[in-house]
């Protein structure tokens, strides 16, 4: 399993060229390439682990920035709201920390769809294969006797 980038792979990563990008995909053979979290082999790959660790990232401030600046900051922290009456340290947990997930995994499947639609990816054609009317469906991989 070979993990060397080709020319054209090189060449649709670059930002202006998405015209070319989806045929490029077709053109991969993902199964025969590695997968790596930390060194992507294909454009796709480094696309899509982009979007992850920018929403990981965010999602870490998001989530333990409130809790740290409490411990930081006390005094800022623990200060009451003006117009809710609330610890700012206890509105930013109760109300931001939950919210910002939602709205990170709102972003993260817009992004995601974005991605797809770039690299020519259609999930319902995945789907929509027809079986005849002889053939089963066989959960387990085996075949149906």
């Amino acid at each position: 399993m070979s993990s060397q980038t080709t020319e054209s792979e090189i060449d649709s990563h670059a930002p202006n060229a998405d015209r070319s990008t989806a045929s490029d995909h077709e053109e991969i053979d993902y199964l025969s390439r590695e997968v790596n979290l930390l060194k992507p082999s294909t454009p796709f790959m480094r696309d899509h682990l982009k979007v992850i660790w920018t929403g990981f990232v965010a999602w870490a401030l998001l989530t333990f920035g409130p809790p740290v600046l409490t411990y930081l900051a006390p005094a800022t922290m623990t200060a009451e709201l003006p117009v809710i009456g609330f610890p700012a340290h206890y509105f930013l947990v109760a109300v931001l920390s939950p919210t910002s997930s939602l709205v990170l995994a709102f972003v993260y499947s817009r992004k995601r769809d974005q991605l797809d639609k770039r690299y020519g990816i259609d999930h319902a054609a995945s789907t929509s294969r027809s079986t005849g009317e002889s053939e089963a469906a066989v959960a387990d991989g085996g075949r149906v006797e």
